[in-house]
């Protein structure tokens, strides 16, 4: 199932524990995530995956942010 407003993200009890990926790949959000993190850049994502493209790494950024943006609140 694609997600409202992330129509590149897809979530799937059935695929990879239920954690969000790249619809249509098993490569999760947190994969991309996980690399841009340790230094790659996009063009080596889209390298190492050929079947991501540019606009798919920048879905999955842009799901992450919309995941961090709201308020958190914390029991004392």
């Amino acid at each position: 199932m694609t997600l409202a407003g992330f129509p590149r993200i897809a979530i799937d009890p059935a695929v990879c524990g239920g954690r969000p990926i790249i619809a249509g790949t098993r490569v999760r959000v947190s994969d991309i995530l996980d690399m841009l993190a340790g230094g790659a850049d996009v063009a080596e994502i889209v390298e190492d995956f050929p079947y991501l493209s540019v606009d798919d790494v920048r879905a999955a950024l842009g799901y992450a942010a919309a995941m961090t943006s709201h308020s958190v609140v914390l029991a004392e």
